[in-house]
C-alpha cells in the first residue's frame, strides 16, 4: 500500500501510468468494449465502474493541455436514439482535475476502435453504461 494512491488502482495500472509519457493515450473501456482484442497492454478492472476509475486515474494523471481535446468519447451510433447519461459525470470529473478542460472529442465508433488499438493501454472495467468508453491523452507533470 502507498499513501495518497487510491486503492481502486491495481499495481499493474499504476506501473502503466508511470511508464506513459507526454502524448501517450490510455482507454478506460466499458464492459462491452472489445478490450482484449484491441489492447497492446490490457489491465482488467472488471468489478469497477468507469467513473470512480476515471477519478482515481485523473488524481495522478495530468491531461494534455497542448492539444484541443485531451479526452475523446465514442459518439452515439447514428440512428441510436440514446443520450449517454455518463458523459456529464465524465465532464465534471475531468474539470475537477484539469480546470482548463473544455470539451471532449467525439469519435465515430470504428474510428474510436482504431485509435484504441494504438493506445498505450486499455483498462477493461465492469461499467455497464452505454457509450462509456473514454480515451485520455497524458500531459506534462509540472
Amino acid at each position: 500500500m502507498l499513501k495518497g494512491v487510491p486503492n481502486i488502482l491495481p499495481p499493474d495500472l499504476l506501473k502503466i501510468l508511470m511508464e506513459m509519457g507526454h502524448g501517450d493515450e490510455i482507454v478506460i473501456a466499458d464492459g462491452n468494449f472489445p478490450a482484449a482484442s484491441h489492447a497492446q497492454r490490457l489491465v482488467r478492472c472488471d468489478g469497477v465502474g468507469a467513473p470512480p476509475l476515471l477519478e482515481a486515474v485523473l488524481l495522478l494523471f495530468p491531461l494534455d493541455t497542448f492539444v484541443k481535446h485531451s479526452a475523446a468519447l465514442m459518439a452515439v451510433v447514428p440512428g441510436d436514439n440514446y443520450t449517454p447519461d455518463i458523459w456529464p459525470t465524465y465532464r465534471k470529473i475531468a474539470q475537477k482535475y484539469e480546470p482548463r478542460f473544455s470539451d471532449f472529442e467525439m469519435m465515430e465508433r470504428h474510428a474510436f476502435y482504431e485509435r484504441a488499438k494504438k493506445a498505450y493501454a486499455i483498462v477493461a472495467t465492469g461499467e455497464m453504461a452505454r457509450y462509456a468508453n473514454i480515451i485520455l491523452k497524458k500531459g506534462l507533470v509540472t
